[in-house]
């Protein structure tokens, strides 16, 4: 009989069996083999509950969610109600050149039974709308005016495109469109005389009004907690009696939108900056009786807010940098007594002969400047040096000649003598009115007119060189994509002198690099937050918490405008003021993330000028551009790599100096055009508006009495984006690769040239490591020769056909960004002299 061993139960391995509750409904049925899980009374009971349970509070959801809905509904249009409630603000834009916004505007007027009589060609106008219950005030927009439309649909709360059945929609409207659409756009409502919303019938003219009357604006994103007044009138008064005084109080009145307004806080004027409020008074509106016909006042106006001098935010955009606050050494006794001995006016040598520009006094009527006493020509100002050296000689001569004529002259002297009363000594010295040999010139050079040929030749050969620099500039892009931030060594300035400002990295991520090393003077004069979240967070709770409430009709007074502000306001323009947060005016570092434009097709280069609007501002700046991380990151340095160009198809942070932003404020970037393009349509400016010394000139052009006709070229829309964060710490480092050649090679070691000329360069640069294109890295070993060949070790074997790389970091900063003035047709000079 054989022996067998039977294995012990206590040894045989026992594993976890998984959990169900991560099994498929397949495992579950597998393992349930066709049993069914008893359900008792009592559990029945307790799933029905729970069921019945839960669809209740689905309904309680539901009804809640409803209810939440229509009460920020009414909230939403509570403001509009009543023709003396606050009027909804409905821009209209005319996007062809055969429609006018005044024609769209009396066509809604008249579809709800409105009267038209008193609709303004451009301008504001408000029309209470009785069949809705409601008022409306449009701002009625001239066409071709880019600036003014965007600052138009900043305060608006509708926008009605009217569009043209027989006229295409030119490359200025896609350009309002693309731009709208960038900034932030409110509820749209498209009109035209055929389709869409036909206004030459009743009923679609009907449609149109209602869409404006009784819909709910769309709120702009970037618009909520900011509060803005759009102008219903504008008064300045100036501080003193002085007539020459430019300061004054100007008197804004109008509602308040969108969000509470404070007199601490300071609000913006577009093409004027920021200003402070003196104080904010209530301004009823003037209800009429339907009775009597008659129009009172029922309440007096009231201080609603005033400023106070602890709260009151100032003026100040930039601190005062302490040049003294820097380490010094306190100078020796022997500097002391060479600073005092330089110093001493006996040290100082002559002036040579010839070097001091000769004094000359004129005998001038009183009153005349010294610019036009130079353009009056004296007897003896003609005379030579060698006369006056005769007169000298022939003294004795000429004064026996003088007293033989003593008589007659003594009579002359007698005659002049009222003459003489009225002249003074004026001294007339000026080193730029003198000629080379001490005499003043004494012809004026005559302005002549070129032959019209010969201008249109010049004209053409300037456009022609314009075009070159914009091939060039085409030509080092194209450059730039190849060969990626790569630069050549002089041959004539040493590498170390070249590249002094430069260093060497190990990791572009993780080297450490100090943010507060050798900064500018610039960075002396910006804010800096400790934490921008969170003062953020702050600013905004407190702007909803004081001021004013929104919708009432007020008359804001703000101090210390300049007299061009109020010249500047005409009915025939939106004059709009916009409400800033705590420290939006403090000056900081601002990063952009921005897109480029896929219809611009122009180079776009690192600090070129451009126009920068932002929220309710616009600048003019010199962007400069960086990579932006994936996600925000931004390593363990902070430092991002420069781009020299802003290229299609990537998104790239632009960084200037600027007024702090809160918020994920919307920006544009454009670029001036200096030429018009072709087929736009001039318009007319009355002369009335301008400088009357510029009227003869514009007539002698052949332009039409009483009207300057010219072209207003609208800019391009070069990118954009959406404000990032005002960080200071952000490291922008400017790479460039120096290459060389492999010019003999042994497996890991090869000789380089070419990278540098001379071997105190190349010991200068022995500590930073080498890369090639094909991915090795290395270092150099030792120099070889005076002509800069330097042998190098890497870490795998190269090939010739490789190129040795040495990068090199430097440390670029922002540029200051100036206010841009927007030139807008209807009213600036300077529009005239750039016709």
């Amino acid at each position: 009989m054989s022996h067998s061993h039977k294995p012990s139960t206590g040894l045989k391995q026992q594993n976890k069996k998984f959990k169900t509750r991560h099994a498929s409904k397949g495992d579950t049925k597998k393992q349930a083999k066709g049993r069914t899980s008893r359900v008792t009374p009592k559990g029945a009971a307790k799933a029905a509950m729970k069921a019945s349970q839960t669809r209740q509070d689905r309904q309680n959801k539901a009804k809640q969610l409803q209810l939440k809905k229509r009460n920020d509904l009414l909230i939403a249009t509570r403001a509009f109600c009543g023709t003396e409630g606050v009027p909804r603000i409905v821009a209209v834009i005319p996007l062809c050149s055969d429609v006018s916004a005044a024609a769209a505007a009396k066509a809604l007027a008249t579809s709800v039974g409105a009267g038209d009589d008193t609709c303004p060609s451009l301008g504001t106008w408000k029309l209470p709308v009785e069949r809705f219950k409601t008022s409306l005030q449009f701002v009625l927009l001239p066409y071709r005016q880019l600036y003014m439309a965007l600052d138009a649909c900043k305060a608006a709360d509708y926008v009605v495109f009217v569009l043209s059945p027989t006229t295409e929609v030119d490359s200025w409207g896609e350009l309002l469109m693309r731009s709208l659409q960038a900034q932030g756009l409110p509820e749209v409502v498209s009109v035209m005389h055929t389709r869409v919303h036909d206004l030459s019938a009743t009923s679609g003219a009907l449609n149109a009004a209602r869409a404006v009357c009784e819909g709910r604006p769309d709120p702009v994103r970037w618009r909520e907690g900011r509060a803005h007044v759009l102008a219903e009138n504008v008064e300045w008064e100036a501080e003193g009696n002085d007539e020459i005084c430019q300061l004054g109080s100007l008197r804004v009145t109008g509602f308040i939108r969108g969000a509470p307004l404070s007199a601490n806080r300071l609000v913006h004027i577009p093409n004027h900056g920021d200003f402070q409020i003196e104080k904010i008074i209530s301004a009823p509106q003037a209800r009429t009786s339907k009775f009597t016909g008659l129009s009172a006042m029922d309440v007096e106006p009231t201080i609603l807010s005033e400023a106070t001098p602890d709260d009151a935010e100032s003026l100040t955009s930039k601190l005062d940098p302490d040049t003294m606050a820097n380490e010094q050494t306190w100078p020796t006794e022997d500097e002391m007594a060479t600073g005092s001995m330089s110093n001493s006016r006996s040290m100082l040598p002559d002036a040579a002969k010839g070097t001091t520009p000769k004094r000359v006094i004129k005998r001038v009527p009183r009153g005349t400047s010294a610019y036009q006493a130079a353009w009056i020509v004296d007897e003896d100002d003609g005379e030579d040096e060698d006369e006056e050296s005769d007169e000298d000689g022939d003294g004795d001569e000429k004064m026996d000649e003088g007293s033989v004529e003593g008589s007659e002259k003594t009579e002359r002297v007698v005659e002049e003598v009222e003459e003489e009363e009225d002249l003074v000594d004026l001294d007339v010295t000026n080193e730029d009115m003198e000629s080379s040999n001490g005499r003043m010139a004494s012809k004026s050079t005559t302005f002549e007119d070129l032959d019209m040929a010969d201008e249109k030749e010049q004209h053409d050969a300037w456009l022609a060189s314009r075009g070159k620099k914009d091939i060039e500039r085409e030509r080092e892009e194209a450059d730039e994509a190849d060969f990626p931030d790569e630069v050549d060594t002089p041959h004539d300035t040493p590498a170390r002198e070249r590249f002094a400002r430069y260093r060497g990295l190990r990791s572009f991520r993780t080297s450490p690099w100090d943010p507060f090393e050798n900064l500018p003077l610039d960075y002396a004069r910006i804010y800096r937050f400790e934490d921008y979240e969170r003062t953020k967070r702050n600013v905004r709770r407190r702007a909803g918490e004081e001021g004013v409430q929104a919708g009432t009709r007020v008359t804001i007074y703000l101090k210390n405008v300049p007299k061009a502000c109020a010249k500047a306001y005409s009915p025939e323009t939106p004059f709009v003021i916009f409400g800033l947060w705590q420290y939006e005016h403090k000056s900081t570092v601002l990063h952009f993330a921005v897109q480029r434009n896929t219809e611009y097709h122009g180079s776009v280069r690192s600090k070129d000028p451009l126009v920068l609007c932002v929220g309710p501002r616009r600048f003019t700046v010199n962007p400069v551009y960086s990579q932006h991380s994936r996600g925000g990151s931004k390593g363990t340095n902070n430092v991002h790599k420069f781009e020299r160009y802003l290229k299609h198809g990537q998104t790239m942070v632009a960084t200037v100096y600027g007024p702090v932003a809160f918020g994920k404020v919307p920006c544009v970037l454009m670029r001036e055009n200096e030429m018009d393009g072709e087929g736009v349509p001039p318009f007319k400016i009355s002369f009335p508006r301008f400088n009357p010394m510029l009227q003869a000139t514009i007539i002698a052009r052949g332009l039409t009495p009483g009207y300057a006709c010219f072209h207003n070229p609208a800019p391009d829309l070069v990118a954009s984006g959406t404000f990032l964060n005002p960080d200071t710490k952000r490291i922008i480092a400017k790479r460039i690769i120096l290459t060389g050649h492999p010019y003999k090679v042994h497996r890991k070691t090869a000789t380089v040239r070419f990278m540098f000329f001379n071997p105190a360069d190349v010991m200068y640069f022995k500590p930073i490591e080498l890369r090639t294109k094909y991915g090795m890295t290395g270092h150099i070993s030792e120099s070889l020769g005076t002509h800069g060949y330097f042998k190098a070790h890497f870490d795998q074997q190269i090939g010739q056909q490789d190129t040795v790389c040495m990068n090199l970091y430097k440390r670029v900063y922002a540029r200051w960004s100036a206010p841009h003035v927007a030139m807008q047709g209807g009213g600036e000079d300077d529009e005239v002299m750039k016709a």
